[in-house]
């Protein structure tokens, strides 16, 4: 899987990090069990600070798309059916109130998370 940062971006390094390596996950480009670069190795392939990767991996960690392992370092490692749905359910909300504020119907906005869905299923 290929990651791209974007260093023009108002969203953080270490959000844009996390958040692709999600999309890989969910685009089964990433699977369990399968290993990361260290932090140090996607720092320099990135060319950013290993504090940052080091804070994306923590991330991913501690909402169970990550675990860490001594010999082989960050592993993919699928656990999130059991972590609290505290924060989808706060970033659903906000898209929903973002939502009403452009005047999308709850339809659309049904048909849009549907076709979202599709995608993955390729």
């Amino acid at each position: 899987m290929r990651i791209h940062i974007d260093f023009n971006s108002d969203e953080a390094i270490y959000i844009q990090l996390r958040n692709q390596i999600v999309l890989g996950i969910a685009r089964e480009q990433l699977h369990d069990g399968e290993s990361l670069p260290s932090v140090r190795q996607l720092a320099e392939e990135l060319g950013v600070n290993m504090h940052t990767v080091n804070k994306a991996y923590a991330m991913l960690r501690q909402e169970g798309y990550l675990l860490m392992d001594r010999r082989r370092g960050a592993v993919v490692h699928i656990e999130v059916q059991n972590q609290p749905m505290d924060s989808l359910n706060m970033a659903m909300k906000l898209m929903v109130a973002e939502a009403i504020c452009r005047d999308i119907a709850v339809e659309e906005l049904q048909q849009i998370i549907h076709d979202m869905y599709l995608e993955f299923d390729d």
